[in-house]
C-alpha cells in the first residue's frame, strides 16, 4: 500500500468528514435515526456509531506509526466477532449520537495537529496483521485516505435511507471534488 500523493485534498475531505456527517444527520427525529433500511442493515444510529468507532480504531494505528514504525497493528480481536456483533456489545442502537459526533470532530482534528508537526507523518508506517495472518506495511496516509472515504461512503447510505423514508433533503457534496 501507498500513501495517496494528493495530500492537501485527502486532509481536506478527512477534515470535512465530521461536519458533512453532522449535516447529514441534523434534525433527525429518533424515528428516522431508528429506523432500518427495508432490505435490512444498520439504522442511521448504529451507522454514524460505527463510523466513530471505526475511526477511532484506526487513530491508533495512525499514532502507533507515528511513534513506532517497528510495532505491529492487529485488529484480530475485532475481526474475531462480526461489525454486528461489535454494534451490539457496544450499545449502537441506544446510545445519543451528540457525544460520538463530538468525539469524531476532536478526534479527527487531534490527529490533523499530529499530521501537521510530525516531519514526513505522511509515509510513515507500521506493520498490519490482517486476519490471514499475513503483514502489509501500512502508511499514514493510506489510512487518512481509507478513513475520509468510509465517512463518505456511510453518508451516502444515510442519504439512501433517508431517500427509502421519503426525506427530499438535498444531497450532500459528497461526490463532489473536496478541498476547493
Amino acid at each position: 500500500m501507498i500513501a495517496p500523493e494528493n495530500k492537501l485534498e485527502v486532509t481536506d475531505r478527512y477534515r470535512e468528514g465530521p461536519a458533512l456527517l453532522e449535516d447529514a444527520v441534523r434534525n433527525l427525529t429518533d424515528a428516522d435515526l431508528d429506523a432500518t433500511p427495508s432490505a435490512g442493515g444498520w439504522s442511521i444510529r448504529q451507522i454514524v456509531h460505527h463510523i466513530v468507532d471505526g475511526d477511532d480504531i484506526w487513530k491508533l494505528y495512525i499514532k502507533m506509526a507515528l511513534g513506532n514504525e517497528q510495532a505491529e497493528f492487529s485488529l484480530g480481536w475485532y475481526w474475531e466477532m462480526s461489525q454486528q456483533t461489535w454494534g451490539d456489545r457496544w450499545a449502537y442502537s441506544r446510545r445519543s449520537l451528540v457525544e460520538s459526533l463530538s468525539f469524531l470532530k476532536a478526534s479527527r482534528t487531534h490527529i490533523l495537529q499530529l499530521l501537521e508537526s510530525i516531519p514526513d507523518a505522511w509515509e510513515h508506517a507500521a506493520v498490519v496483521r490482517k486476519p490471514d495472518g499475513t503483514i502489509e506495511k501500512v502508511p499514514v496516509g493510506y489510512v487518512i485516505q481509507m478513513q475520509a472515504d468510509h465517512v463518505l461512503h456511510h453518508i451516502k447510505r444515510i442519504r439512501e435511507i433517508l431517500h427509502e423514508r421519503g426525506d427530499a433533503r438535498p444531497s450532500c457534496e459528497t461526490d463532489a471534488p473536496h478541498g476547493s
